[in-house]
């Protein structure tokens, strides 16, 4: 069964996320932690450790630059940030610099249950309401201007490529893809790749990303 290490100087927290993973992963072992220095010797001690989940404010952290130590240090182990944060520059940022995952403290159980699941089967988890919000910076407002699709490269799309990128954008995996689109989870990594090689993207946080504000109904009614 899995092996999780859960960083957090909380104990609340630690208390709290522990019962998560032991209802929705029953028999997985859990270790705890609640400062950097220590999370990075469990990861050096514990190299079978199948996931980290990591919060953004707990000692030693320094930002995001905690995140990067564990990286360079453990970069076998999937890391997922936990964290109160809701800044969608913030979460963006974190998967940049290599986390697998963004949880935010307040999801109820049963999303927080469902995007361990996701990352465990080896998928990213962005938290989708964040990555749609409409409250970025006038600074985040000309990015985005900037890393709009343009309809050419969305008119190039077919139809079925749409729909699988308007799950993507909706925080989907490939499997959860594959059960409301009702085709094999094969046929939706295929689309995938399509849809990377016409919009010019190389991953698909940078597909997400671009599509974040996309009105799909527009180009599904042709």
């Amino acid at each position: 069964m899995y092996k999780i290490l859960i960083a957090d100087d909380h104990p609340l927290f630690r208390e709290a996320i522990s019962s998560v993973i032991a209802n929705g992963f029953p028999g997985c072992e859990t270790l705890e932690t609640e400062d950097l220095d220590s999370a990075l010797i469990i990861a050096q001690e514990e190299d079978d450790l199948d996931l980290i989940l990591l919060d953004l404010n707990m000692p030693g952290m320094n930002g995001l630059n905690g995140l990067m130590s564990l990286r360079n240090d453990s970069p076998t182990i999937p890391v997922v940030i936990v964290s109160a944060e809701q800044d969608k520059q913030i979460v963006l940022q974190a998967i940049t610099y290599g986390a697998v995952g963004f949880i935010t403290k307040s999801s109820p159980r049963e999303q927080m249950t469902e995007a361990l699941q996701q990352i465990l089967d080896g998928n990213v988890y962005l938290p989708s309401d964040i990555i749609r919000s409409e409250k970025p910076s006038d600074g985040m407002h000309r990015r985005h201007d900037e890393s709009k699709i343009p309809p050419e490269m969305l008119s190039s799309l077919t139809r079925r490529q749409l729909l699988v990128l308007e799950r993507m954008s909706e925080g989907e995996s490939n499997k959860q893809i594959a059960y409301n689109l009702n085709i094999a989870e094969t046929t939706v990594k295929a689309h995938v790749s399509a849809i990377l090689r016409k919009l010019g993207v190389h991953n698909r946080i940078q597909a997400v990303l671009t599509a974040g504000n996309v009105d799909f109904n527009h180009y599904l009614k042709r």
